[in-house]
């Protein structure tokens, strides 16, 4: 009779629980991650302070003084703004951004609102055509707005070729007074709607696909469709896209600097086009930053003023 062997039954390997480490340790260990993300904090706050906060306090400083380069600032109260308000440019130039302001919100703001639509019902080229959208934002704001001065040249200028091709009368484009500040809100809309296409894009692909089901089962139309539920669920981007761009039209500068240099006739010298040349021109600084506060507090009061009344009309909705 054989006899058996058993094998050893393979030792099971327990591996040691570690202990936690001691609350002393664990204290330093955060104590290290909140410094870290403190640092970062403190990093970005100071490139805020050298580079915003610092140039905005001290354009409100040099408002009250008589200050050139090279010399010592003079306290002068209220000099500055009360030269800057008999300025007969002041009047022109508060007149035409209020006008271009106007009119990049009745040409500008619908027509980036309908290209999102439009794309967000594509079916194809999709990709496509949102880089042909917001190709205009990539290029460089200078020389966007060389383009657009040879394109207004009235008389090698592309658009008055294409209207004499077609036996159309010419116009003088950003050369005539009547029609300067039309073409130069064409000029900013054309170069900046890009963002703002993809922005609406964004809300507009938010929306449920059930809304717009509900409504085609009660009968409504593409135009019933977006006022009864695209709109009202999109209601918050508008509104601050709205805001934004009120902000940014009344700082205009790089289109009437570049293509028309304030004329003709002063008829795109705006409110920023005035502070350069105050600055720049006149070597006046404290004329300069009395418009600039000026031009600051109407922003911050029209800004304040917005976000209260669009945040009673939320509410109350």
């Amino acid at each position: 009779m054989k006899t058996v062997a058993h094998r050893p039954a393979e030792a099971v390997q327990v591996r040691p629980v570690q202990a936690p480490p001691p609350a002393g340790r664990r204290g330093r260990r955060r104590l290290a991650e909140q410094g870290r993300a403190y640092a970062f904090l403190v990093g970005g706050l100071i490139c805020f302070a050298l580079f915003s906060w610092y140039p905005a306090i001290r354009a409100v400083v040099i408002a009250f003084q008589k200050y050139t380069p090279g010399s010592s600032p003079e306290w002068v109260g209220s000099a500055n703004f009360t030269r800057v308000f008999e300025d007969p440019e002041f009047a022109d130039a508060w007149r035409n951004t209020l006008t271009f302001t106007v009119l990049a919100l009745v040409i500008g703001f619908a027509i980036p609102f309908v290209l999102a639509l439009v794309l967000n019902e594509l079916r194809h080229a999709k990709a496509f055509f949102r880089v042909v959208v917001y190709l205009p934002v990539m290029i460089p704001p200078v020389v966007s707005a060389l383009l657009w001065k040879w394109f207004y040249d009235p008389g090698t200028g592309l658009a008055n070729e294409a209207l004499r091709f077609l036996h159309l009368p010419t116009s003088n484009w950003s050369n005539g007074a009547d029609t300067a500040l039309v073409s130069l809100v064409v000029v900013a809309t054309w170069a900046n709607m890009g963002g703002t296409v993809l922005i609406y894009l964004a809300a507009l692909q938010s929306i449920p696909g059930e809304l717009y089901e509900a409504a085609e089962l009660d009968g409504a139309n593409l135009l019933q469709r977006v006022r009864h539920v695209t709109i009202p669920q999109t209601r918050f981007v508008i509104l601050m896209l709205m805001l934004l761009q009120i902000i940014a039209t009344m700082q205009v500068f790089t289109e009437p600097f570049v293509i028309t240099g304030g004329g003709p006739e002063n008829a795109t010298v705006t409110v920023l086009y005035l502070i350069y040349k105050y600055a720049f021109l006149y070597n006046d600084f404290g004329g300069a930053c009395a418009l600039s506060v000026m031009l600051l507090l109407l922003l911050g009061l029209f800004s304040a003023v917005y976000l209260r009344l669009t945040r009673s009309d939320g509410e109350d909705a």
